[in-house]
């Protein structure tokens, strides 16, 4: 995926479920130190791909690589407890009968007790979490949780660290803050990770790399401003953000729409632009619309526009204040360095 030394490399990997092709053929590689972002709807295939990582489920064809050793592949399987991976799974899967302390060495049992002792402390001092060690799961918040479930997966130091949606159990407000504490805790450790995760933002502020996925196969990769801003499918551009979808055809060097012409190299047939809301704006010199719906959103505002040869209204986002009235005409433009076009769906 760049030019460090990967130290997770899939190719080719293939599992299915019954009838269901849970991964087709997804190959992927990580390099030391990065985190990578695997996003996607549920039921595409990302916590599949983490767990046959782990070892927790095989894979039908394929191979896995984790620091240069296979441990997956026609004629190899290397038991979990063998990769040197650490799971973080989404419910934290604490014992509730064990002290946070005893959950952080719950993976250290081979080590001897001095041993597993002293890097039990380790983690603890490093995390900051010695307030918490002597509490059972039942009496840390979720946020604490989060903090144990990922001191115990860090305990055994591993080559890769797994995580399933680790922050998706929290409330909203503690989210970022858990997020951006964890995402720095890792850096700072110079650990590998991947990060399983749905949603978009997230994935986009959290990853070195991000891997979209979808129906089983990783369809679109690379560095989030990248995928983000010149998104190779409509699927793509759609699933990061909300999108305007406006008919086009190409007409030479040209794509003409009812939003005006733009300079494309696009194939003949049936075309679609798709505009980000905050690539649309008022001017003077746009094309008429009329404001069918109004929305103050606090930082911004939300104006849903009606222009003609256009079936459904298109949705502009913006912090400046336009002072316009449902049932008011108005005209709009869009950035043009920012349309994409795509074949129509």
């Amino acid at each position: 995926m760049t030019g460090t030394s990967s130290i997770l490399v899939l190719e080719q990997v293939a599992r299915r479920l019954g009838q269901v092709a849970a991964l087709d053929g997804v190959s992927l590689s990580v390099g030391e130190a990065q985190i990578v972002c695997l996003v996607g709807h549920s039921g595409c295939g990302k916590s599949t791909l983490l767990r046959t990582v782990a070892g927790v489920e095989r894979i039908d064809s394929g191979s896995v690589t984790l620091a240069g050793r296979v441990v997956s592949d026609a004629a190899t399987f290397v038991e979990p407890e063998d990769r040197n991976v650490g799971f973080m799974f989404q419910d934290y899967a604490l014992v509730p009968h064990m002290t946070a302390r005893q959950n952080i060495g719950f993976g250290l049992r081979a080590m001897d007790r001095v041993r597993r002792e002293a890097r039990i402390g380790e983690v603890v001092d490093r995390l900051g979490i010695g307030a918490l060690a002597a509490r059972y799961p039942h009496q840390l918040s979720g946020g604490e949780q989060q903090r144990i479930a990922l001191a115990r997966a860090l305990a055994p130091q591993p080559s890769v660290l797994l995580m399933d949606e680790p922050f998706s159990n929290l409330d909203p407000g503690l989210r970022d803050t858990i997020r951006r504490e964890t995402v720095a805790l890792i850096r700072g450790l110079g650990i590998t990770a991947i990060i399983v995760t749905h949603d978009p933002e997230e994935a986009l502020s959290t990853g070195d790399w991000l891997a979209l996925m979808r129906k089983g196969r990783i369809v679109e990769s690379g560095v989030g401003e990248k995928v983000y801003a010149r998104p190779l499918t409509a699927y793509a551009a759609s699933f990061f953000s909300h999108v305007n979808r406006i008919p086009a055809r190409a007409v030479g060097d040209r794509v003409e729409s009812a939003l005006g012409v733009f300079a494309a190299a696009a194939a003949g047939g049936k075309l679609e632009l798709l505009v980000r809301p905050h690539s649309l704006f008022l001017s003077p010199d746009g094309v008429p619309a009329r404001v069918v719906e109004r929305a103050f959103l606090g930082e911004l505002e939300e104006l849903s526009l009606k222009v003609d040869g256009i079936d459904a209204p298109l949705v502009l986002r913006s912090s400046l204040r336009s002072g316009a009235a449902v049932g008011q005409t108005v005209h709009l433009s869009v950035k043009r360095d920012e349309v994409m076009v795509f074949p129509a769906e």
